[in-house]
């Protein structure tokens, strides 16, 4: 880990104190800041605020106090990035024109690895699981490795204290996260997809969603690369006329982009990398999170050997088109991760068999019309539950669907859902809405899926 001189002697707030809050409060103490962290929950029985506490830590919790913002000098505001910006806290702290950060621009700024920065829409978990399998397969025989880190469950700040200048961080950065970035400088960044429609309950346009995920370039020198979707044209465009760095393109169809696919090939201007059949992972979404994945870790150093390795034995990110298991020749397949319609029009279409398809969760006030032609084309029974159960069921209608069945919860909609397959038919859990409805988070609602699921095989 670098020593910086940075935050040292400055008076920080940390808000939030979830994995992220308590990863970089305790790096902030390493590098010499003097600290309060706040969060709304009562905060009295928790072992990290409590092990804060000890370290000199200021904690408050059960409030917001805003007051603290004006009777006291801080140097910076370090946000949780779920926190919205209409928090009371963050507000006040714009107002008195604090500077506002996220964990990454801390952690990011300390660290001895090189990194490497991808974001989208869809396909980013994916897209950072196979790029770090592959470095890390590079990198093997020399003992080093490469980490996957950020928003995909492990905070940066953890694994800077650990990580050298020989070992490589591959970051799952989300929007959330990059719109606290003011300065990052990946040795690669990427941006898999950017979709409408997406976290704009916290984004509130589309241009403000872009703008955030632009960050991940914005700040990068000529010397770095950037690999950019050369089939989202509008966005390209932006792309193009914001980043300094070297840009690399990827395309599900276009040979005119630097990586692409054809005859059956994952391909490059210059060879034929691999077949696409020889891939473990289901769909075409995932064979372009593999072109991404393959022009950053050639970008890195690695070779076709460490590329084909992985490619042939990944068999996904867990609650992203991950395989359950087999039951009774039924397929079933856990996508909790699709949080967003978007993330279904990817999954849905991924297999040639009949599916029966559970769905369901948050309001966010969409309606499902974009859905109907693929329900028409992949789906033979659809099982609903949840705050959207309704309106996902005037889609199904629309797509001619004859077997529709609601239900309250998951638990309820898992053994219908089953009785519904046939042998050779696939059960996909693709819930195309966020989870806050039933669940805390899409992980936790794909473990309940899992055990619900091997609940129905002890039956």
């Amino acid at each position: 880990m670098k020593q910086i001189d940075t935050y040292n002697h400055k008076n920080i707030l940390v808000l939030g104190l979830g994995k992220s809050g308590f990863a970089v409060s305790m790096l902030l103490l390493k590098l010499g800041a003097k600290l309060t962290l706040n969060d709304k929950a009562d905060l009295k029985q928790n072992e990290h605020a409590q092990e804060l506490e000890k370290k000199g830590v200021r904690v408050i919790g059960g409030q917001h106090p805003t007051k603290l913002l004006e009777q006291e000098h801080f140097d910076y505001l370090v946000k949780n990035p779920g926190i919205p910006y209409e928090n009371p806290m963050v507000q006040k702290a714009m107002q008195l024109q604090v500077p506002i950060i996220t964990e990454p621009e801390i952690a990011l700024s300390v660290s001895d690895a090189p990194y490497v920065c991808v974001t989208g829409s869809n396909g980013k978990t994916t897209t950072v699981m196979l790029t770090q399998q592959i470095l890390d397969h590079h990198l093997a025989p020399s003992g080093h490795h490469a980490y996957a880190v950020g928003n995909i469950g492990v905070p940066i700040s953890e694994v800077v204290l650990k990580a050298t200048k020989d070992d490589i961080l591959v970051v799952e950065i989300s929007s959330f996260q990059l719109l606290g970035v003011t300065d990052i400088n990946p040795r690669v960044a990427a941006i898999v997809d950017i979709y409408h429609n997406v976290h704009l309950d916290y984004h509130k346009t589309f241009a403000n969603y872009i703008n955030a995920k632009l960050n991940v370039t914005r700040t990068q020198s000529a010397d770095n690369y950037f690999v950019a979707n050369y089939d989202q044209k509008d966005i390209l465009e932006q792309e193009q006329a914001l980043t300094k760095a070297q840009m690399q393109t990827f395309s599900e169809t276009d040979r005119a982009a630097d990586y692409f696919i054809a005859d059956g090939y994952l391909q490059s201007q210059n060879e034929k990398i691999m077949k696409t059949s020889e891939m473990k992972l289901p769909g075409v979404h995932n064979q372009q999170n593999a072109l991404v994945a393959i022009a950053i870790s050639k970008l890195m150093g690695a070779d076709n050997h460490d590329i084909q390795a992985v490619l042939t034995t990944f068999t996904g990110a867990k609650h992203r088109l991950q395989y359950v298991m087999t039951l009774d020749e039924r397929k079933v397949y856990n996508d909790s991760k699709s949080t967003n319609i978007e993330a279904a029009t990817v999954a849905i279409p991924s297999f040639s068999e009949p599916e029966v398809l559970i769905a369901g969760g948050l309001d966010r006030g969409f309606t499902f019309d974009s859905l109907v032609p693929l329900f028409k084309k992949h789906v033979k029974a659809i099982v609903l539950y949840g705050e959207t159960k309704y309106l996902l069921a005037d889609a199904a209608r629309k797509a001619g669907i004859k077997q529709i069945i609601i239900e309250n919860t998951l638990q309820e909609a898992v053994p219908r859902a089953y009785e519904l397959t046939a042998p050779g038919d696939v059960l996909l859990f693709s819930p195309a809405c966020a989870s806050w409805d039933q669940f805390r988070t899409f992980e936790e609602r794909g473990d309940y899926f899992i055990n619900f699921v091997k609940d129905l095989k002890t039956k």
